[in-house]
């Protein structure tokens, strides 16, 4: 009797742990992993850094580690070299072909992505992917008003202005080589009178307060809405491609091999107009890049799999 009793409540709890195996093992996937994302100490790298972050979490259960505001570019590839991190969420063919890899500036951005994309698998084990849609570039700019005032439309026709108007540029590009204000002269025959370098940070403040005219600033910034500024077209198409990519370790690619096709699904998403406005969501509506990441990714329905 005894024996039967034990048969009967073995059979009674069959369903209890095939269904107890069956949560465990769904709760070990969705907690699987550690994937680790590091993004520079911009508004935009940390922005993607999140974008990145809750689309693996989202739509494939992993864990996520942001690893934010690292002070540069060399600063994350190392940081990749010695997998500290797995996912560089911001890279710019123009900064890691010259510095990381240096090699010769290249003008052409279709070229540039090639270059970078081949020696990163080479000598890196890792995958360049492509662009984002945006390159976040050096740009001169001016206030909408006084391009009206003045006629400016080109870097060219600072030429106009260029002796009487203060220029306000990143004290870095005074000493690039390449594209710095050197070559900068020679290729549009001109140069500045009153020409003052300060922290890239600065420019925006100081041309929307008229202590400067003209200011070199990146392309992307969320100030450039706040200011109702004016990018002057690169007309002689000096600076080289600053297209934005994320590059990521090979090792974590063959780990998880749902990830690279994901990760794909923000090839070429976002165009330099959205990232201003996503920059401009944090830096002068102040919202969190989390909270920017997601509203980004729901309005245009990248979560697939389960609830928003």
């Amino acid at each position: 009797m005894k024996k039967l009793t034990y048969v009967l409540i073995i059979i009674l709890m069959l369903p209890a742990l095939v269904l107890t195996s069956y949560h465990f093992k769904n709760a070990k996937n969705k907690t699987s992993g550690n994937i680790k994302i590091a993004a520079v100490s911009t508004t935009e790298s940390n922005i993607m850094a999140n974008m990145i972050s809750e689309l693996i979490s989202h739509e494939l259960g992993y864990k996520t580690t942001l690893i934010s505001n690292l002070g540069s570019t060399n600063v994350v590839h190392q940081a990749l070299m010695r997998k500290d991190a797995d996912i560089a969420a911001s890279r710019y063919t123009g900064t890691d072909l010259t510095g990381t890899l240096g090699l010769p500036a290249e003008k052409d951005s279709t070229k540039a992505a090639k270059l970078v994309k081949k020696a990163f698998s080479k000598r890196f084990d890792q995958t360049w992917f492509p662009s984002y849609g945006f390159a976040d570039t050096y740009a001169f700019m001016v206030t909408s008003k006084f391009a009206q005032e003045n006629n400016l439309k080109s870097i060219s026709d600072l030429q106009k202005v260029s002796t009487t108007a203060k220029a306000g540029v990143d004290s870095t590009w005074m000493k690039r080589v390449g594209d710095g204000y050197k070559d900068f002269n020679h290729a549009y025959g001109f140069s500045f009178t009153h020409i003052y370098p300060m922290q890239i940070g600065l420019v925006y403040d100081a041309v929307e307060n008229n202590k400067m005219q003209v200011v070199l600033g990146y392309s992307t910034d969320g100030r450039i809405q706040s200011y109702n500024l004016t990018i002057l077209e690169d007309n002689k198409h000096f600076f080289p491609p600053y297209d934005a990519s994320m590059v990521v370790n090979n090792s974590i690619l063959r780990k998880y091999p749902k990830l690279k096709s994901l990760l794909h699904r923000l090839d070429g998403k976002i165009d330099l107009e959205t990232m201003q406005k996503l920059n401009y969501q944090v830096d002068d509506q102040l919202l969190e890049p989390s909270v920017v990441a997601h509203q980004f990714l729901k309005k245009h329905n990248y979560f697939r799999g389960g609830d928003d």
